[in-house]
């Protein structure tokens, strides 16, 4: 009896092994049946949903990047530097009508460190909208183009993604992660192959949506604190994720907080300042400062 039992527990391994294969294996061929049965049409029409980054923002992207692949820009900083409210200012750009200044596009929002303040997204939208005249009913149009989706692991954010393959198909849309790095240390815990595997297959499905869909990916991304270190360390800046999705990365914002200026102070009004580091494609550093006002965010 106590031969049989290791054998079946291998045989049930083997099975489930099978099985997942054999999921794997029918995945790539609906998707390869989808590729294969899309006409000239509806690939123009999928190509045109997604919106080149320059409409998205001339300030940050004046240098767009190369049209026929998609690409991920990594919105990095710490807790406290603005990334949310550049990310809820690019997604309002997203799903506002082109009569206020939007690119009527959907958006697909994946919420992995529980903070989408909707309340706080809807106000931006209202006050947007309301500045160009518009009512409630071009409000609810705006919400009906955002898919939000929540992950609580980051084996969740791997199947959402599988989930994102297939709504791509049907449902072109931008994808925002909010934020890539918010599994680094529960998955830390378990083991460092462990985590760099998990977040390789994310790193490896988002490239496959990026060179099928040519869609764009938005994500931010916070610092690790060293043990011992009461802040960030000095090398903070640098890249720590797995190295495919560094290579994945096509755009990187690092997002700071400034003091705020003299007159300010001088006069009560301590309104935070905060600022955009970034490379241009001519290797030039740039830098852009913008305020959190109730309207959403305000470049200086």
């Amino acid at each position: 009896m106590h031969q049989t039992v290791p054998g079946l527990a291998g045989r049930r391994r083997r099975s489930r092994s099978r099985r997942r294969s054999s999921r794997s294996r029918s995945r790539r061929r609906r998707r390869q049946q989808r590729l294969m049965t899309e006409n000239g049409v509806q690939l123009l029409a999928r190509l045109d949903a997604c919106p080149p980054l320059r409409d998205l923002e001339p300030r940050l992207f004046s240098e767009d990047g190369p049209g026929d692949v998609g690409e991920v820009v990594e919105v990095y900083g710490a807790e406290g530097t603005g990334k949310t409210e550049l990310l809820y200012h690019l997604l309002c750009r997203c799903v506002l009508p082109r009569s206020s200044g939007g690119l009527e596009v959907e958006v697909a929002f994946v919420d992995t460190d529980c903070s989408l303040d909707l309340l706080r997204l809807v106000d931006i939208l209202d006050q947007r909208l309301a500045a160009a005249g518009l009512d409630e009913s071009v409000l609810r149009a705006c919400l009906s183009r955002l898919l939000v989706l929540h992950c609580s692991s980051s084996s969740q954010l791997l199947l959402t993604l599988h989930y994102m393959e297939t709504t791509l198909s049907t449902r072109p849309c931008l994808l925002f992660i909010d934020s890539i790095s918010a599994f680094y240390w529960p998955d830390r815990s378990v083991g460092a192959a462990r985590q760099d595997k998990t977040l390789s297959s994310c790193a490896a499905l988002l490239g496959r949506l990026l060179r099928d869909y040519k869609t764009k990916v938005v994500a931010s991304c916070r610092p690790i604190r060293r043990a011992g270190e009461h802040g960030v360390s000095h090398n903070s800046d640098r890249p720590f994720l797995c190295r495919p999705w560094q290579l994945l990365v096509s755009r990187r914002f690092v997002c700071s907080r400034q003091e705020p200026p003299a007159a300010g102070v001088q006069s009560g009004r301590r309104k935070q300042v905060f600022s955009i580091h970034w490379t241009s494609a001519s290797e030039a550093c740039r830098s852009l400062s913008f305020q959190v006002t109730d309207g959403g965010l305000e470049f200086l």
